[in-house]
């Protein structure tokens, strides 16, 4: 029996969706991903009142074309992505769920969405006294409403979380989601993360972006899970075994070393050497906070037959949502490589802000 074999089974992947530039659902996701096509495109302006040019956005996402009007007036664009997500993940991979009384959410976001919370903001200021805003929009500006939201859509009525972490969010729900497995506080968890484009999101990352940033492009969407313990899943079935997910933040050493701890920590923790490691997956931020994780991961990995997958590049920066993303893009990659199945991946995460992490997938 191997190292990795010896290692106690953690929660297993069963599942995923997701709402991508790419499109609606699993297939659209794989099918780009497989394509190696830019989703880039030029933004109408006055559709779009932001800076940027272009985006990577989710295409012809309308929410009440998506959803139906019912239950949607007052719904923002990231709830709506996040319920599409979580909606098509229990329709298209079905699990075990009952009446979802032990089906758990935990959804990573960034701040919410930012839109929202400037157009309430701007209303209190330009709308008749006694400030006359729209009570039904205050929901979408709570940041945890568009997992609530998730929730009441589909009867989900196990714990529900929010996690904020920026661009680390998606490990961190993913953490989350381990820990409530282990504790026995749900027996389903879906768990994931989300991102919407917005004017708001839009002038907020050209104001404060770095000038070795300069020409990002953004992209939103939404990756969702199934976790469930290992005892529910049969070993030939399954996706991925969550094997551990490590976290820190970048000390005075720099994001660099600070990282390679981190991965380092993480392997050994696991109980797992180089040769079983199938792929890497970096967060690739623009600038020179990627770079130094790039560098990182290259001190770790760089004599070792290791593939790496992109995904960044492809969909844009989807902020909160990055993690998830790169999550469901090493899932992608494995389908079609014989050589992946029983091996790890590694998914790393870098924010400018000082977050780092790093979680292990051992492949199905």
């Amino acid at each position: 029996m191997t190292a990795l074999a010896a290692v106690v089974r953690g929660p297993v992947i069963s599942g995923w969706s997701a709402v991508s530039p790419y499109g609606i659902g699993r297939h659209a996701f794989v099918e780009g991903a497989r394509s190696g096509h830019s989703t880039a495109v030029d933004l109408d302006p006055g559709t779009w009142t932001g800076p940027d040019e272009q985006a990577c956005l989710v295409p012809d996402f309308n929410i009440r074309d998506v959803l139906g009007r019912k239950g949607t007036r007052s719904m923002d664009r990231v709830t709506g992505l996040a319920v599409t997500a979580v909606g098509r993940l229990l329709k298209d991979s079905p699990g075990p769920e009952t009446d979802g009384t032990r089906v758990a959410l935990v959804l990573g976001t960034n701040t919410g969405s930012a839109q929202s919370m400037m157009d309430l903001a701007r209303d209190t200021f330009t709308q008749d006294k006694p400030y006359h805003v729209d009570p039904s929009h205050f929901p979408n500006t709570v940041m945890n409403c568009a997992s609530g939201q998730c929730a009441i859509w589909y009867g989900l009525r196990g714990p529900n979380a929010t996690v904020a972490a920026g661009r680390s969010s998606g490990l961190e729900a993913l953490n989350y989601a381990r820990r409530m497995l282990v504790s026995e506080r749900a027996d389903t968890v879906l768990c994931g993360a989300v991102e919407e484009y917005s004017a708001a999101r839009s002038w907020l990352e050209h104001h404060t972006r770095d000038e070795d940033e300069a020409g990002t492009t953004l992209g939103e969407g939404c990756a969702v899970l199934r976790l469930e313990p290992a005892a529910s899943v049969p070993e030939d079935t399954g996706l991925a075994e969550v094997l551990l997910v490590e976290a820190g933040v970048v000390g005075a050493e720099g994001v660099a070393a600070s990282l390679e701890q981190c991965v380092r920590r993480a392997l050994r923790r696991a109980d797992v050497d180089l040769a079983q490691v199938w792929a890497v997956s970096p967060s690739s931020p623009a600038g020179r906070v990627g770079a130094e994780e790039r560098q990182a991961l290259t001190a770790v990995f760089g004599e070792a037959e290791t593939a790496w997958v992109p995904q960044s590049a492809l969909i844009g920066d989807t902020s909160a949502a990055t993690a998830a993303f790169q999550i469901v893009s090493v899932l992608t990659a494995a389908e079609n490589a014989p050589d992946a199945r029983g091996r790890v991946a590694v998914i790393t995460s870098v924010d400018r802000d000082g977050a780092i992490g790093c979680a292990l997938l051992r492949l199905r």
